[in-house]
């Protein structure tokens, strides 16, 4: 089957590698040429797809990354892979629609479109469907099959990944189910077909709004436990050991990714949009997980006040610019907004991270280094952003003046605190 995935990031890449692994023809389609580059040269910016594996695939000549539009024609069934990013909180469809009018210049009688992109309950049918029918002339349902299948993607994530996470499948007719069905079941262990595309839809961001506001809840009860003086860790330790009726969710600076500090919004644009309500849980996690890196700052204020030290011309060293462990991901970062603070208030900014290989939007002109002795004894405050594996615990704890641990890799001390 030859197979046309546009967008070749955390979603995209592993989707097209597995897909040329299990014999199908892929072109790897993305309008960035510095990404196709390095790809073509066997270079992977995705932690979940080393390069040797990356390398395999392209060596089978059954995967080809492309940044020419005219690598996308001929194609069985093509896959939108984009981001789908918030514009001044209202959705932002033009990677998208871009792609769907890629694709309807060659979209051929018998192919199949499928729509992985988060969005809100009603894009397939009402943004992409049209873009595809206008431009070829032809109807989905009828001529051509169109579905929705959203991306369970967890990078970094060893155990869950796009072959043993289930993968949910829709169309607008059940021979575009049947078909969207049939491609998934050649890549993944489990699919789970669902009515239409909206109930699909709607499922990806039940999802991510689940964790979003959980995580909002423990991060408003670690600020609350902080000024009560209570170790919220040993308390969600506690918890933690009731077997039934609660699921562990921990604090941190902040969320970041494609999906938690997007997806949940989209559900509450829609919900604004059709019925004129507001989706008040998830504009209040979005105010308390929004504002978590300015609380990460306050509290190292007052830690360097402790310390007779103002913010302003301290040396600060931050752990960790992606938004969660193991991973290059810096999409949407909270690390980001720590940097941008910082800055404004006049500290020495300086960001390890042995991930984080593409450049970062909203944080230009980064001092990067190694979380090194030398770098960490020089710093007046080490900042634990993101918990890297690679990074050397012992050696933090032991040669930082002081350390403020977001993630709680460290054990409290005189010269570490955990939020």
């Amino acid at each position: 089957m030859r197979v046309v995935i546009a967008g070749q990031g955390y979603v995209g890449l592993p989707l097209a590698v597995r897909a040329a692994e299990v014999g199908h023809e892929v072109v790897g389609y993305d309008v960035d040429i510095l990404r196709i580059g390095r790809l073509a040269e066997g270079e992977s910016y995705v932690e979940d797809i080393p390069a040797e594996r990356l390398r395999a695939a392209i060596a089978s000549g059954r995967y080809k990354p492309s940044a020419d539009p005219a690598d996308c024609a001929g194609y069985d069934i093509a896959i939108i892979t984009v981001p789908t990013p918030l514009r001044d909180g209202a959705p932002d469809l033009s990677y998208v629609e871009a792609s769907a009018e890629l694709l309807a210049e060659h979209l051929r009688p018998g192919a199949t479109v499928v729509l992985e992109s988060t969005t809100y309950p009603g894009t397939t049918e009402e943004v992409v469907r049209p873009i595809l029918e206008k431009s070829s002339g032809l109807a989905a349902g009828v001529d051509f099959h169109l579905g929705f299948s959203p991306e369970r993607i967890d990078p970094g994530n060893p155990t869950w990944t796009v072959v043993n996470t289930p993968k949910i499948v829709s169309g607008v007719d059940e021979e575009s189910l049947a078909r969207v069905k049939g491609f998934y079941e050649t890549v993944v262990e489990t699919t789970v077909s669902v009515a239409s595309t909206r109930e699909a839809e709607l499922a990806k961001l039940i999802e991510n709004t689940f964790r979003h506001v959980n995580i909002a809840l423990v991060n408003e009860i670690a600020m609350i436990s902080n000024d009560l003086g209570i170790d919220v860790w040993q308390a969600i330790d506690a918890a933690s050991s009731k077997p039934f009726g609660f699921m562990r969710f921990t604090p941190g600076p902040g969320v970041g990714g494609h999906c938690l500090p997007i997806d949940p919004s989209y559900l509450s644009w829609r919900v604004q949009r059709a019925l004129g309500q507001s989706f008040r849980f998830v504009e209040l996690a979005n105010d308390i997980n929004n504002h978590m890196p300015d609380y990460v700052v306050r509290r190292l204020i007052d830690a360097l006040n402790r310390r007779q030290r103002s913010v302003s011309g301290s040396r600060i060293l931050l752990l960790g610019l992606a938004y969660k462990k193991n991973t290059g991901d810096a999409r949407e970062s909270p690390a980001v907004r720590v940097v941008q603070l910082l800055r404004q208030m006049g500290a020495e900014v300086r960001v390890a991270d042995p991930h984080v290989v593409e450049a970062v939007h909203g944080a230009s002109d980064l001092t990067m280094v190694e979380a090194d002795a030398e770098e960490l004894r020089a710093a007046d405050a080490v900042v634990l952003l993101a918990d890297h594996d690679a990074f050397d615990y012992e050696l933090i704890a032991a040669e930082s003046a002081y350390v403020l641990d977001t993630r709680r890799r460290l054990a409290a001390g005189a010269a570490v605190e955990v939020i």
